[in-house]
């Protein structure tokens, strides 16, 4: 069947992060910052501590239930250790969010083949994205930072709709707004278990991106779902998204 939609994940696919996750200190201390700010005193190394232990419980339950709470969740859950009560909702939770969002941005940059690549495959295809990312509006705001967003015609972050890759309901959902059939559209990513197994489980086509290895003292880019699973073969597997455009001809 002919393709008629292309969809990407976003993280190390289009947006690179680069050194891995050494975002996540700097990013972690300008939250807490805001918070102080905002007159919730609770020492950085007490914060860190309990922050951790919500979000790695918050990351445990979600590999059984593919679960994907917004980000604010772990700050409030973090503060009811303090007995500090505060709706993820609350105005001072969505700044201290915001600014972990502003922080983590100056980590990234954009594949250096993504614009032309989109610009090229948006004259012929529906494009859409689907990312496994805690904060919606950071991924959104991230888009129009890097001037992509509006190559894309559905863009679905698994914490707007509290399911992850590789559930298949996160593709479907991308798939009905686009209103096209999981066979004929194609899924780039990569990570083999949440891009590859998710979208054949959902009933796309995928390619896998495998960039050649960084020089050995380099961090790899990082993501929580990088397990390999022997069952997610790609149809295709790339090193540049250059590749993308004659590759899907032969669809």
């Amino acid at each position: 069947m002919p393709i008629q939609a292309v969809l990407f994940d976003l993280f190390n696919t289009l947006i690179m992060v680069r050194d891995g996750d050494a975002f996540y200190m700097p990013a972690l201390k300008q939250l807490h910052k805001t918070l102080t700010r905002n007159n919730i005193n609770i020492p950085f190394d007490d914060f860190k501590h309990e922050y951790f232990q919500v979000r790695d419980k918050l990351y445990k339950k979600a590999e059984t239930t593919l679960e994907e709470p917004h980000f604010n969740i772990r700050i409030s859950q973090t503060l009811q250790n303090f007995n500090i009560n505060l709706p993820p909702e609350h105005p001072t939770i969505a700044k201290a969010t915001n600014t972990f969002c502003k922080e983590f941005a100056k980590h990234t940059s954009l594949d250096p083949d993504a614009k032309n690549v989109l610009s090229r495959l948006s004259k012929k295809y529906k494009l859409g994205i689907v990312s496994n990312f805690a904060i919606p509006e950071c991924a959104h705001r991230l888009l129009k930072q890097h001037r992509i967003d509006r190559h894309f015609q559905t863009v679905i972050i698994s914490a707007a709709i509290n399911k992850r890759k590789p559930s298949p309901k996160i593709f479907q959902k991308a798939l009905q707004t686009l209103k096209v059939q999981a066979p004929n559209a194609m899924f780039i990513g990569d990570t083999p278990d949440a891009d590859i197994q998710g979208a054949k489980n959902a009933g796309m086509k995928a390619i896998l991106i495998k960039r050649p290895p960084l020089p050995e003292d380099t961090p790899q880019p990082t993501s929580r779902t990088q397990e390999q699973t022997p069952n997610a073969q790609p149809n295709h597997t790339i090193q540049r998204l250059t590749e993308l455009p004659s590759i899907l001809q032969q669809h």
